[in-house]
């Protein structure tokens, strides 16, 4: 049984990040136990073949047949996602990684329809490449070890180098191979745009705060667990005092760690105020 609390596995991934590895579980469970082609129904359809929905573009990004498929691309989620949804908030990351997916959707069909191909997509790799751009443009500098690699390589180079194999293989246009690429590079374009659109707009934004979209807060706030109600507060005794502040040296070395890794303005607003408190005590 999973403990949530914020200092357990489960309760540390941020909320939107969570939730969307869940969804994509629960899903790829579904589409496994289930004798009814449900990736059938939830992919995306070429218009070609006139099997085409509009909520298509919104259930392919979390429909996946493969275990690997699964996995690799969820592994991918929970790496880069959470640093994301934790240095933006959650409405401007759940912006985001629907939007990129949306977008490598729209770059598959048509490449689908001008190529007069007829395929069915499911998977959330666009949306996943365009975190992954989303990563490297934000923390640019940051060094990331990849097999096989025995040396780190800067998030900036490692976007760079994944677009450039994306583009080549989608020109490769390889016998046998069911990736859809230029799927890939469309969530990265889309992240691309999306990203300078809010820096355009908002400066050079640090959190997500303080950006506010109605539906995307209604959609976080569900998931979001409701505070409990405290009748009285009694006195600590002195073993709650001492959990309570080897909880708080907790926190400060996570934060402190976090600028080790990926800079000061990393951190988001209520990171920075727990920072100074502790501080001034």
């Amino acid at each position: 049984m999973f403990n949530n609390s914020n200092n357990s596995f489960y309760g540390g991934i941020p909320v939107v990040t969570r939730n969307i590895l869940i969804i994509n579980l629960i899903v790829w469970g579904a589409c496994n136990l289930v004798n009814y082609p449900l990736a059938d129904i939830l992919g995306l359809h070429d218009i070609n073949n006139g099997g085409f929905n509009l909520y298509q573009l919104i259930t392919y990004q979390f429909t996946h047949v493969a275990f690997f498929h699964l996995f690799f691309n969820m592994f991918a989620l929970f790496v880069f996602g959470r640093v994301l949804e934790s240095y933006w908030g959650p409405s401007r990351f759940l912006t985001y990684y629907i939007i990129t997916g949306i977008g490598a959707g729209l770059t598959q069909l048509a490449i689908c329809y001008f190529g007069d191909i007829y395929a069915v997509t499911i998977g959330a790799s666009g949306a996943v490449f365009g975190i992954l751009l989303a990563f490297g443009m934000t923390f640019p500098n940051a060094p990331l070890m990849i097999i096989p690699f025995p040396f780190p390589i800067k998030a900036k180079y490692l976007v760079i180098g994944y677009g450039l194999i994306e583009l080549s293989m989608g020109f490769a246009n390889l016998s046998g191979d069911n990736v859809a690429h230029f799927a890939h590079l469309g969530g990265m374009l889309f992240g691309i745009v999306l990203i300078l659109y809010w820096r355009k707009k908002n400066g050079n934004f640090m959190s997500g705060n303080s950006w506010n979209q109605p539906w995307t807060n209604k959609i976080t706030n569900i998931f979001k667990r409701k505070p409990k109600m405290t009748v009285h507060k009694r006195p600590e005794t002195d073993e709650e005092y001492n959990a309570r502040k080897a909880d708080e040296s907790k926190e400060i070395d996570r934060i402190l760690d976090k600028i080790k890794h990926f800079g000061y303005d990393s951190l988001s607003a209520e990171e920075k105020k727990k920072l100074f408190d502790a501080s001034n005590k």
